[in-house]
């Protein structure tokens, strides 16, 4: 079976720039589930990790704050997303949630919903949004697949967001690129994942002068 999601236990996700010149350089907030938070993997080598490598190296003036939580649905993101906006102030907020609400084969009417809310209140807050799009293997039905496929497209063009067509590209159906469990990516595969975040995040961000 593809092996696409997330779940399980909670492995916070490692925190960046706690010196007070970094505190004062724009964030980029990841709200998202196990596939951002590093589950299973060695702290700084998940896919948000690398992506704060990359700023660095570039000398991008942002930072990154990942508030991911493992097994999160969407329902989850937008109840703690309003924390979130108030403490860090983003520029930048990256949605990756979604994929165990289709694996729990809750509505896709609610996580839909739950996601458009996520965007509005972002936006309302005057941060550019950055949405992940997920698939979900075929054994889910030939309907609910491709409904959950096709909401993150539809919710891209409705709030005129940044989108990463699928998070997974590239790895999805390779099992060397998971771990043991067969759902979720391991070392090997966070620099692929980095790559199809950074295509559309790249164009979003400032470089110093």
């Amino acid at each position: 079976m593809m092996a696409l999601l997330c779940a399980l236990q909670w492995s916070g996700g490692p925190a960046w720039a706690n010196t007070e010149a970094a505190d004062k350089k724009p964030v980029i907030l990841v709200v998202g589930d196990s596939l951002s938070a590093e589950y299973g993997l060695q702290r700084g080598s998940g896919w948000v990790s690398l992506i704060a490598q990359r700023l660095q190296a570039k000398s991008a003036a942002y930072q990154i704050r990942n508030t991911s939580i493992s097994g999160d649905t969407t329902s989850g993101g937008v109840s703690r997303l309003p924390a979130a906006l108030s403490q860090y102030q983003p520029e930048i907020v990256i949605i990756e949630l979604g994929a165990n609400d289709a694996l729990r084969g809750l509505s896709l009417s609610a996580t839909e919903k739950n996601l458009s809310t996520m965007i509005s209140l972002s936006q309302q807050a005057q941060a550019r949004v950055l949405l992940l799009g997920m698939q979900i293997p075929p054994n889910y039905g030939r309907q609910y697949t491709e409904r959950f496929q096709a909401l993150f497209s539809r919710l891209s063009s409705q709030h005129d967001t940044a989108l990463t067509p699928f998070l997974m590209e590239g790895i999805a159906t390779d099992r060397s690129m998971f771990q043991a469990d067969g759902i979720h990516p391991n070392e090997q595969a966070q620099s692929i994942l980095a790559d199809n975040v950074w295509a559309q995040l790249a164009p979003m961000i400032t470089p110093l002068p």
